[in-house]
């Protein structure tokens, strides 16, 4: 079936135009004009996926939509193979008062909590899975449940090095030597990078692509930090809001960045490999 005809199989009409978008790891993503209705965002699985990453992220994206007061999309159609959502207008570009209001938007996020660390399913970040067993003691959800399992999958791949491997997994036999249990597990977006939020003049737009779960929302911050996401103003008013507990930037940042650099690894390969490497060595 063509996309055309899937997509007037829920719309009740075809689309007169799809214009490829730059689209995440896990499908083909278009807009699609219609001579009778707003546009949509259709992302496409591709034809050899394992299934199941376009429903998992609809899910996700329905569940900020009904939970929170974060902006994201509005889901029109949820399947493993097609998801369709309102297509969000946006700029090229962020102000000063657009990471304002991200900051203040995802501190709200970050007060919303859960008894213990995890989620209510396991979500996928990009096409990688992200494990959430409810876990009361964090420490032990962020090694169990993201470092070895995400170094596992790049050792597994060749893109971790053996011997990088290995010091990760002696690295997390300590990891309570380097990280605390937080005042309570906050709801995190999980993968707060520059093309997964979409600005308007003075505002976010909107979120996508979210990977979330309950965490130390300190990892949202670290995740922010390493890829550059917003600038001096969104940190600024985030730490009006809700200030980083003592010693995050002496170590805790930086342990917290292992995850997204081994996802990264998985993904692109050695630059990311020597950067895990090197934040091991700096902690024995």
């Amino acid at each position: 079936m063509t996309l055309g005809a899937a997509v007037a199989a829920v719309c009740g009409t075809e689309p007169r135009r799809a214009t490829p978008l730059i689209g995440g790891c896990i499908a083909e993503v278009y807009r699609l004009d219609f001579d009778d209705r707003p546009p949509l965002v259709a992302k496409v699985a591709a034809p050899n996926g394992s299934g199941g990453g376009l429903a998992i992220e609809g899910f996700m994206l329905d569940y900020l939509a009904e939970k929170t007061a974060l902006p994201v999309p509005a889901t029109r159609h949820v399947s493993e193979e097609l998801l369709l959502m309102d297509y969000v207008e946006h700029g090229p570009g962020r102000s000063a008062a657009a990471e304002v209001d991200a900051a203040e938007r995802l501190a709200a996020l970050h007060g919303i909590t859960a008894r213990e660390y995890g989620f209510e399913r396991d979500t996928v970040i990009g096409a990688l899975p992200q494990p959430n067993s409810w876990t009361e003691n964090w420490c032990d959800f962020y090694r169990e449940q993201r470092l070895l399992v995400i170094g596992l999958i790049a050792r597994e791949s060749g893109r971790l090095p053996a011997e990088t491997h290995r010091r990760l997994e002696r690295f997390c036999l300590q990891l309570e030597n380097f990280i605390d249990q937080p005042p309570a597990p906050g709801l995190v977006h999980g993968d707060v990078w520059s093309g997964n939020v979409l600005f308007g003049e003075s505002r976010v737009a909107a979120f996508i692509d979210p990977a979330i779960y309950y965490a130390d929302p300190e990892v949202e911050i670290a995740y922010i930090e390493l890829l550059s996401t917003f600038g001096a103003a969104f940190h600024r008013r985030y730490r009006e809001l809700r200030p980083l507990r003592p010693g995050y930037e002496e170590g805790r940042r930086d342990v917290y960045n292992l995850f997204p650099l081994l996802v990264h690894t998985e993904i692109c390969g050695p630059p990311y490999a020597q950067m895990v490497q090197d934040i091991l060595t700096r902690y024995g």
